[in-house]
């Protein structure tokens, strides 16, 4: 394989990560449907444990640095709170 051509899978790859994020993300709005019927805080802390804890079980299955993908999980948990956060109109994202 030549540079080029694993910089092309390499951006392939980045997209679907991109992907998933969106779909990630497109999910706080039914979560967050979830949260009002049952009266909970958007912020659930237990929650962003079990995330964290199941990334950092997968990162060491996959012979990754752990902290890193720690950091990145706890982005994308941050990520989903701030969406609804706006959802619920308490939000300052554009």
């Amino acid at each position: 394989m030549t540079i080029e051509e694993v910089r092309g899978e390499i951006a392939s790859i980045d997209e679907q990560i991109v992907e998933l994020i969106a779909k990630r993300v497109a999910l706080a709005e039914d979560i967050l449907h979830y949260k009002h019927k049952q009266k909970m805080s958007i912020n659930d802390e237990n929650q962003n444990s079990v995330v964290i804890e199941r990334a950092i079980a997968a990162a060491t299955e996959h012979n990754l640095d752990t902290a890193s993908v720690k950091e990145i999980f706890e982005i994308l948990i941050r990520m989903n709170i701030e969406k609804q956060h706006e959802l619920s109109g308490e939000g300052n994202l554009p």
